[in-house]
């Protein structure tokens, strides 16, 4: 009884035969696993043939599809892993867009959980590290595969982080306004304008540089952004931010 109770605790335990034969057998088992969305076996399986044959043609296939286990199975930092590794190695790779999109859709599903949209947190005066990370992953997939089936997916999803970014830019230009902090609150506005042509916020973006630059005193910068407000956004330059006097500071 001793030898075999020794079998099954150094490993010899009812999972070994799975992630056991041939590179070929093995990647159709794992491969099988994925379309059955068990990804938790996929994953076992597609790790020991990696590990195995590191050098078959199986294993190469495997370190990509690995990247879509780890993805569907809710292992983020894994999926990354694997897709950064996986960029990293394979330079020339034919599918190399199909890396960096997942990539880029694992940090674009972590934007807001259940319980942030439950209890309507503010996202925008949240730092947004792993938006950032998903726009350049999946702008990465626009620029270098354009031709890709990823690109257009991409593109779609890359607009809608833009406006993310963008309204983070004009939060953060907005407590400067609140400071009078008024060549913090235009360079940030100016920002917002320059890298995120075409987000709704830019609108609010103007509207920060004109009362930033009326508070500086620098009339021909406001008076230009207002007649680029007015031909972007339609209404008299004079009426876009007009400048009130404080109340409670007689002398402004």
């Amino acid at each position: 009884m001793l030898p075999l109770a020794g079998c099954s605790l150094f490993g010899g335990g009812k999972d070994e035969p799975v992630t056991q034969g041939a590179p070929a057998a093995l990647y159709e088992r794992a491969r099988r696993s994925l379309d059955n969305q068990d990804f938790e076996s996929a994953i076992r399986v597609y790790e020991a043939l990696v590990a195995r044959y590191p050098f078959t043609a199986e294993a190469r296939q495997s370190r990509l599809d690995l990247i879509y286990a780890y993805y569907k199975g809710r292992e983020a930092e894994s999926a990354i892993d694997q897709a950064e590794t996986f960029i990293r190695e394979n330079p020339t790779h034919p599918q190399l867009a199909y890396a960096w999109y997942i990539k880029g859709l694992v940090d674009f599903e972590r934007e807001a959980n259940f319980i942030e949209r439950w209890f309507d947190v503010d996202l925008d005066a949240r730092p947004p590290q792993t938006t950032r990370r998903a726009f350049e992953s999946l702008r990465r997939v626009v620029q270098d595969y354009p031709q890709s089936e990823y690109a257009h997916d991409a593109r779609r999803r890359m607009i809608h982080l833009r406006n993310r970014l963008a309204d983070y830019e004009v939060h953060v230009a907005r407590y400067y306004v609140k400071r009078q902090a008024w060549v913090a609150a235009a360079r940030r506005a100016r920002g917002v304008i320059e890298e995120y042509d075409g987000a709704p916020a830019v609108k609010d973006a103007l509207e920060i540089m004109i009362l930033s630059y009326e508070r500086l005193e620098m009339s021909e910068l406001a008076a230009s952004t207002r007649e680029v407000y007015a031909l972007n956004h339609g209404g008299a330059p004079a009426d876009v931010v007009p400048v009130r006097k404080r109340w409670y500071v007689p002398w402004d």
